[in-house]
C-alpha cells in the first residue's frame, strides 16, 4: 500500500456506507480525512489502512467552520452524511439540503478536484416525502456551488450493518406476523455496500463525467414482499406475511411517532417513500449512468452477502450450522 502524496476528506467517513468509502480510498493509497460528529467513535477505521493513513477529525455540517477545516488540503471530497429519520437540530432539511450545500461550498473554495455526493434514488423535488425532496434540494444545491461535482444515487444498500434486511430479521424474531405494506408490490434494486464505496472511491478519483448524476442498483430487482420472503429464508424461520395498506402503515407510523427511531418500525416519511419504485430508470441504463460505467463490472448479488450476516438471527444461533 503506497502513499500517493494525495488527501481525501470523507464526511461520515465512519457511517455504514462511508466507512466503506474510506477503505476503497485508503487501498489506492490516499491519506483519508474522516469528518465525523463524534471521532472517538470512529476507532474502527484505524485497521483498513496504515499507522496514521486514516485520522477521523470532528466535523457537523450544521457548522460550516467545521466544514471549512475538514477539507482544508484535501484533492477529493465525498459526501456520505445522510440519515432516515430526523433526530433534534439533525432535520432533513440541515443535513440533506444546507449540509450538502456547506461541503460543496467548502470543497471549491478549497481547490479539491472532485467532489462526490451520495443521494438516493427518488430524489425528487416534488415528492411528498421529506427525505425524497431535501436529496433532491442537495442535489441542486451541490451543483449550483460545485458544477463538476458527481452525483451517486443509489437504491436501497445492503450490508452487515444495514438497517434493512437486518431491522426485517430482527423484527421476525419477536413478531408473528410480518407486514406487506401496500401489498408488498414496491420494487427495490438493492447495491451491496462495499460495491457502493468502491464506486464512489473511482468517481472521486478519475471514474465518471463531472457534473453528472449516476443510479447506482445491484443485479436484481425485487420487490418488498421477496425481501421479507428472503430474510424469512435466510433466518429459518416462518411468519406469517399480513398485508397492510399504506393508510394503515401511515396510522401505525402516528401512534408509534414518540418511541426512539431505533425502536419505531417505521416513520411517515418511510411510508410514503414505499408508494415509489426504487430502481435505476430507464434513462440512466440508457445514458451509461449506472453501476458499471463507475467501474463495477460484477456487483454482488444479494444470495452472495446477506446469508452470512442475517445467520445470527436463526432460531438455534448464529453456530447451529456448524454443530455436529
Amino acid at each position: 500500500m503506497a502513499d500517493n502524496g494525495k488527501l481525501a476528506t470523507v464526511f461520515g467517513g465512519s457511517g455504514f456506507v462511508g466507512r466503506y468509502i474510506v477503505w476503497s480510498l485508503a487501498k489506492r493509497g490516499y491519506r483519508v480525512r474522516a469528518a465525523v460528529r463524534r471521532p472517538d467513535l470512529a476507532g474502527h477505521l484505524q485497521p483498513m489502512g496504515v499507522v496514521g493513513q486514516i485520522h477521523a477529525v470532528q466535523a457537523n455540517l450544521r457548522f460550516a467552520d467545521s466544514v471549512v477545516r475538514a477539507v482544508e488540503g484535501a484533492d477529493v471530497v465525498i459526501n456520505a452524511v445522510g440519515i432516515l429519520a430526523p433526530t433534534g437540530a439533525q432535520s432533513f432539511e440541515a443535513v440533506h439540503a444546507e449540509g450538502a450545500r456547506r461541503v460543496a461550498k467548502a470543497a471549491r473554495e478549497a481547490g479539491a478536484a472532485r467532489l462526490v455526493h451520495i443521494s438516493a434514488i427518488g430524489a425528487d423535488k416534488s415528492s411528498n416525502a421529506q427525505y425524497a425532496r431535501t436529496k433532491a434540494e442537495g442535489e441542486e444545491a451541490v451543483l449550483a456551488e460545485f458544477p463538476s461535482a458527481i452525483i451517486l444515487r443509489p437504491s436501497i444498500v445492503f450490508g452487515a450493518e444495514d438497517q434493512f434486511f437486518n431491522r426485517f430479521a430482527a423484527l421476525a424474531r419477536i413478531s408473528p406476523a410480518l407486514p406487506l405494506i401496500g401489498g408488498g408490490r414496491t420494487k427495490f434494486q438493492p447495491v451491496f455496500v462495499g460495491d457502493l464505496g468502491q464506486a464512489a472511491a473511482n468517481a472521486a478519483i478519475d471514474t465518471g463525467n463531472t457534473g453528472s448524476i449516476y443510479e447506482i442498483g445491484g443485479p436484481q430487482v425485487i420487490s418488498f414482499r421477496d425481501v421479507l420472503e428472503l430474510t424469512l429464508r435466510y433466518t429459518g424461520r416462518r411468519r406469517l406475511l399480513l398485508p397492510m395498506p399504506f393508510w394503515l402503515a401511515k396510522l401505525q407510523a402516528l401512534a408509534t411517532w414518540p418511541l426512539p427511531n431505533t425502536l419505531r418500525p417505521i416513520t411517515v416519511d418511510q411510508v410514503r417513500l414505499l408508494k415509489a419504485d426504487n430502481v435505476v430508470s430507464e434513462a440512466a441504463k440508457r445514458d451509461g449512468r449506472t453501476l458499471e460505467a463507475l467501474g463495477i463490472a460484477k456487483p454482488a448479488a444479494i444470495d452472495a452477502i446477506v446469508p452470512e450476516y442475517l445467520e445470527r438471527f436463526k432460531s438455534k444461533g448464529q453456530f447451529a450450522s456448524y454443530r455436529l
